[in-house]
């Protein structure tokens, strides 16, 4: 029995996912939802002129598997078209996207990009929701091009829940969130955040299911998973015993409540 040859071009389908995603081959993308353009044609010659170099895949944003691809790959029909490659790491995929005009692509554009991506001159392209502008609700919203600024600041204790809006255990947990932001309000060192990670990305941050919360104290911004309850008093107690200042908020806010008692 003969095996399957790779096509030079492949359009994606069902046939497509082993050859790219099971062997975890690096892979270049035009996603486009138009037809008979020249920036095609192009992709099409650098297909055959660049063979071996790296697998060329076409897809839609739209049809079936293809809009799943998409979707994955953080691409909409609002972005299309466009050109992406993808690398598999250890936990994630990273994800790289072609800067010039699509109206003026070459192959030899086209090779050079794939020759930066190989030699790791180019920067993985990370989705973000635009920074909020009014971000002073009890939950602090969380987007791609504010994480560093929110999470990895060295003078916060940080809990955030990473969620999709789709994620029914993700809608349970949302009221207990807010109040649990709300609890701590007057704390200005300890911060209860959120972000959506169907429309945000972070490098280094690999999230596989919905909600996962990750701690993140003043002293390690590499996070550490919690696993505890999901109830309100779960999380004060993680908090008590994590956050230095959390737990000294607390016994104050204690020891002012005992005073009023003492006083009646």
């Amino acid at each position: 029995m003969k095996s399957k040859v790779t096509p030079r071009l492949i359009n994606f389908d069902e046939d497509s996912i082993d050859p790219i995603f099971g062997k975890k081959a690096p892979a270049i993308f035009l996603f486009s939802n138009e037809s008979g353009k020249d920036y095609q044609k192009v992709f099409e010659d650098a297909a055959n002129q660049l063979q071996g170099k790296i697998l060329f895949v076409k897809s839609t944003t739209t049809d079936g598997i293809q809009s799943k691809l998409a979707d994955y790959i953080g691409v909409d029909a609002r972005s299309q078209p466009t050109i992406r490659v993808i690398r598999f790491g250890s936990d994630d995929v990273e994800k790289y996207r072609y800067e010039g005009k699509l109206s003026e692509l070459t192959v030899e554009s086209l090779g050079q990009f794939i020759d930066e991506f190989k030699t790791n001159k180019l920067k993985p392209f990370l989705k973000s929701e635009a920074v909020p502008e009014n971000n002073n609700g009890p939950v602090t919203v969380v987007v791609g091009n504010n994480w560093q600024d929110v999470v990895a600041d060295p003078t916060k204790d940080v809990l955030v829940k990473y969620y999709a809006p789709w994620c029914g255990h993700c809608k349970s947990l949302a009221p207990i969130w807010t109040e649990l932001g709300q609890y701590v309000e007057g704390l200005d060192d300890v911060v209860i955040a959120k972000m959506d990670s169907t429309a945000n990305e972070v490098a280094g941050v690999a999230i596989k299911s919905y909600p996962t919360l990750i701690w993140y104290p003043k002293d390690n911004k590499k996070g550490v998973a919690y696993s505890g309850g999901r109830e309100l008093n779960d999380f004060k107690e993680f908090l008590s015993a994590n956050s230095a200042s959390y737990k000294s908020w607390e016994s104050g806010k204690a020891a002012a409540a005992s005073g009023v008692q003492e006083e009646l």
